[in-house]
């Protein structure tokens, strides 16, 4: 007679698992568990999806006004709000899976502490959660981008996708990272807050990577280069903002090769905390 969580009816230790593999291998309770948490979201709420499309429009007004106008970035930028609005999509994504994804087993410690279940599920949950979250965002600007003469190529596309995977593997190896330290040690949390306050300046959103070419070593820039969230944020602005031709618009030095690199980063980042997970998941009974 199998157990849960063993494979071929082999005896596991308890709270330990088969890791990613055993989530998708409860596919049916991944489904639930992102369900119940969209719908949590919207409970009691009269405009209920619509504020999926309203959120990112006010937010997109409200920097376009101070960033665009007052700094006057609409003047130097063609297209502005097109190019902030990308960004802002990307980081938001980011923000939200990883914020989250933190939080998850805190947020489900009596569901923890009383069924078995592959503990890796609530983080990536979180993650799933975000992406669905973050579609409204992707409708909103690429229908903007088709209003001002849109027309991307399958390289645009791809781009798009290929960023969405790289936040997404990034925001789910930090969420199982943060996730299982958080359990002990609460300062996590606080730690992963000042994080997402710096996230949005650490990458080309309210700004062009041309501005930071120029004011810092080559070395320096290259570790800038090496951050994946920016090789997320100029896949964005790739895929939609360049496809509109804007004046002295031009894509990051080697953008391809820093991609493939943020690639690689988030793997690596989804491998740590997929171990670190691992070894400290059958003390989150007893810490929860």
């Amino acid at each position: 007679m199998s157990t849960p969580g063993s494979a071929d009816g082999a005896l596991i230790a308890p709270g330990r698992g088969l890791g990613l593999i055993g989530v998708f291998r409860h596919r049916y309770l991944l489904t639930l568990l992102v369900r119940k948490e969209v719908q949590i979201r919207y409970r009691g709420s009269v405009l209920g999806w619509l504020w999926s499309y309203v959120k990112p429009l006010i937010q997109f007004f409200v920097f376009f006004i101070a960033i665009g106008v007052f700094l006057g970035q609409n003047d130097r930028v063609q297209f502005f709000p097109v190019y902030l609005l990308a960004g802002i999509t990307v980081v938001t994504f980011f923000n939200e899976a990883f914020a989250n994804g933190t939080r998850s087993l805190i947020d489900n410690a009596a569901l923890i502490k009383k069924i078995y279940l592959p503990r890796e599920m609530f983080p990536v949950a979180s993650v799933l959660v975000a992406i669905v979250n973050t579609l409204p965002q992707i409708v909103v600007i690429l229908t903007i981008a088709v209003i001002l003469g849109w027309v991307p190529t399958v390289l645009n596309v791809a781009a798009l996708l290929l960023a969405l995977l790289i936040i997404g593997l990034l925001s789910t190896g930090l969420g199982m990272l943060f996730g299982s330290i958080n359990v002990t040690f609460r300062d996590a949390q606080s730690f992963v807050d000042i994080v997402l306050m710096c996230a949005v300046w650490a990458s080309p959103v309210m700004y062009q990577w041309e501005m930071v070419q120029g004011r810092v070593s080559p070395w320096l820039f290259t570790l800038y280069q090496l951050n994946p969230i920016t090789a997320a944020v100029e896949l964005f602005h790739y895929g939609i903002w360049l496809p509109l031709e804007p004046a002295g618009g031009q894509s990051m030095p080697h953008m391809w090769l820093f991609s493939g690199f943020a690639l690689f980063i988030s793997l690596l980042i989804l491998v740590v905390g997929q171990a670190v997970f691992r070894r400290l998941e059958s003390r989150f009974a007893q810490d929860l």
